[in-house]
């Protein structure tokens, strides 16, 4: 998804989630502790890599159904091509290639699809559509479009909380973090964020606190459920996706501006590391079997895998030009990548992760 920032995005969401003016914030001091970055070396992951189509954005795994969902869309406005697409995570082979509703005849743009994540409890796959400031749902079964719903200003991520039936948009251009019942398809609770520029987003499924990447402002919005007043919580410098660690209590945001990622103590509100992972940071998820955190380097065309308790870098895996997003699940990465090299396809890499 396009922003001034960078050309492209992502979204990060823990495993099993199926990334008004405030009147008051919370921030409290700390002292940073710049954490030494170990050698890059790979340590023997498995890697494979396949073709797919141009303009990948994001992906999505579906426990359920076993699939890995990925977002494509191509070209500037007037967009005519696009692609919700669906992969097997093995043979990474696609399954079937869902295409967007036309929304102008004239032209034959499409309401193109660039965020993405998978609502397992109602069998649904959601998308941000940019372009066109909306969110739009599909049947993970049939494909189908069941509803597009407008005024999320630039959308850019999306997260689905099952367990309390809610998915979370982020509109980056205007502040707004928009949620909706994933039921009956209604938004219900819009919350403004004056400045903020939100990004990645991602949610404690246990409490349903939503974590939202402010890029403009290097912090985190921490939305606690039933809440309308938002906290702010330091983070990098530049932040633009958001992974929690398995408890809860640990952020990790990807550090855009820096290159970094930092390791942000959430009960405090204090950054106690930051790590040098590579040029171009955007995008970060959490291994929750090893504890590891990978983050995608989109100028370094590399994903780092980061011990986070340790601070250093254990392992640096090339990608294909651009990676723009990862996603891990059942113990394997998944990196799509937008190179913008015109002809042929965008890449998928899938890197088998030792414990």
């Amino acid at each position: 998804m396009p922003t001034p920032a960078t050309p492209a995005f992502r979204a990060q969401r823990p495993h099993r989630l199926r990334r008004t003016a405030l009147t008051a914030a919370v921030a409290v001091g700390s002292t940073l502790t710049l954490a030494g970055t170990a050698s890059a070396h790979t340590t023997g992951s498995k890697v494979t890599t396949a073709e797919l189509t141009k303009g990948l954005y994001q992906s999505a795994y579906s426990e359920r159904n076993d699939v890995l969902w990925v977002t494509a869309a191509v070209g500037r406005p007037p967009v005519t091509e696009s692609h919700l697409l669906k992969v097997d995570p093995k043979s990474l082979a696609v399954e079937a290639d869902v295409t967007p509703p036309v929304t102008d005849s004239a032209t034959g743009a499409v309401e193109a699809v660039y965020g993405v994540a998978v609502d397992d409890e109602h069998n649904t796959v959601w998308t941000t559509n940019t372009r066109d400031n909306s969110v739009a749902v599909y049947s993970q079964r049939t494909g189908e479009h069941l509803a597009s719903l407008p005024n999320v200003a630039h959308a850019r991520e999306i997260v689905v909380d099952e367990r309390h039936n809610t998915v979370w948009a982020s509109g980056f251009g205007d502040g707004t973090l928009v949620a909706f019942d994933s039921k009956s398809l209604e938004e219900k609770k819009r919350i403004t964020v004056d400045g903020a520029s939100p990004t990645g987003l991602t949610v404690n499924e246990r409490t349903g606190a939503l974590y939202a990447a402010d890029l403009a402002n290097d912090r985190l919005i921490e939305l606690r459920r039933g809440s309308a007043t938002p906290r702010f919580v330091p983070a990098g410098d530049g932040p633009i996706s958001v992974s929690l660690s398995r408890n809860g209590r640990t952020a990790y945001t990807a550090d855009q501006t820096s290159g970094t990622v930092s390791v942000v103590d959430l009960r405090k509100g204090v950054v106690t590391k930051s790590v040098a992972t590579g040029a171009g940071a955007l995008s970060v998820a959490t291994d929750e079997r090893s504890g590891d955190v990978l983050v995608v380097n989109r100028t370094d065309a590399t994903v780092a895998r980061v011990d986070p308790r340790e601070g250093v870098v254990e392992e640096t895996v090339a990608t294909g030009a651009n990676p723009n997003h990862v996603e891990i699940a059942d113990g394997s990465a998944y990196v799509v990548d937008k190179s913008g090299a015109g002809a042929g396809a965008d890449t998928v890499t899938r890197i088998r992760l030792s414990r």
